[in-house]
């Protein structure tokens, strides 16, 4: 059974007719259901699609959020060979919400930087909900920089609600934290790839997305504060949120629209959760094009990154 989200009633109802079906079919006390769940099934399919296309900005950030998508450790399990983490930043200590280190994808060598939420009680809290405290940051900047000095691409993969906003973490130096890795972000000359593949939340999301392509899946989203943060601030109002996640333009199509974003990867029917092997390898055959692209290239990849965001400056 999927955990399923408020809009999806509908599907809920059907599939959990399927269920029954299937129980009285095994336990013998129904024959010739096949027909029936057949029908059943193609309802399913028919009122996913209705569904998904026509989510509003605010059902997507409910499919952003849902417990049940992959998460980084997923694409680094699926897309990955010979992963080797890094951990600490030498200066405080270890934060497990940023998981980072050295890999081979399809036999190329590439540096990984991820943030990773967890998949249940035990991993969400030894993850810090994928909120990372200063000390993740640090341990991003030892990556990119190593990445750097062995030129060796770089890829992240964001999913955060935003960075730990904590007393402590204050004390530590978040902002300056943020500040030094969204810097090391543009200022490496190794190509980047960034991929939203949840939620890109705020500056906690910026740290480690300032890449030459950034890319988001079909429902992620991506903006400088949360919708329930939004509107407490304009309105005062957290009930709000619906009307702050309408007007902030934060879904994947929007930002293609308005050229923040440079490619959409589409998921499977009803999300990334019901089908996560299937956006996996769509998401790793789009790194792949990409790092072909830039293989290819004799180009100046931070003069390029930089020129990319002082245009959104430029082109509003």
């Amino acid at each position: 059974m999927y955990n399923y989200l408020d809009f999806e009633k509908p599907v809920a109802d059907l599939e959990g007719k399927i269920i029954e079906l299937k129980k009285l079919a095994e336990n013998g006390e129904a024959v010739d259901v096949g027909d029936e769940i057949s029908r059943l099934e193609k309802r399913v399919r028919d009122a996913l699609r209705d569904t998904y296309k026509a989510l509003t900005p605010w059902q997507k950030v409910q499919v952003a959020r849902h417990p049940d998508r992959p998460h980084c450790v997923d694409y680094i399990k699926g897309l990955f060979n010979d992963f080797t983490p890094l951990a600490g930043d030498r200066n405080f200590g270890e934060d497990q919400a940023i998981v980072g280190g050295f890999a081979r994808f399809r036999g190329e060598p590439v540096a990984i930087i991820g943030q990773e939420k967890g998949s249940d009680t035990a991993s969400r809290l030894r993850h810090n909900f994928g909120s990372v405290r200063p000390e993740g940051y640090r341990k991003a900047v030892r990556l990119m920089e190593l990445a750097d000095r062995f030129n060796i691409p770089l890829l992240t993969l964001v999913d955060t609600a935003g960075a730990y906003p904590g007393v402590n973490a204050e004390e530590r130096g978040q902002a300056e934290a943020i500040a030094r890795s969204t810097s090391a972000c543009l200022r490496l000359k190794v190509p980047s790839i960034s991929v939203v593949i949840g939620e890109g939340g705020s500056g906690g999301a910026i740290a480690i997305a300032t890449a030459n392509r950034v890319y988001m899946l079909e429902h992620a989203i991506y903006s400088v504060i949360s919708p329930e943060g939004a509107a407490s601030i304009l309105w005062r109002d957290t009930t709000r949120s619906k009307d702050a996640a309408t007007n902030m333009k934060i879904t994947a199509q929007d930002l293609l629209e308005l050229k923040i974003i440079d490619a959409i990867v589409p998921e499977p029917l009803g999300g990334a959760h019901r089908g996560p092997d299937t956006v996996i390898a769509a998401t790793g055959d789009l790194i792949a094009k990409t790092m072909k692209e830039f293989s290819g290239a004799n180009t100046d990849f931070r003069e390029q990154r930089r020129e990319k965001y002082l245009a959104m400056g430029r082109n509003l």
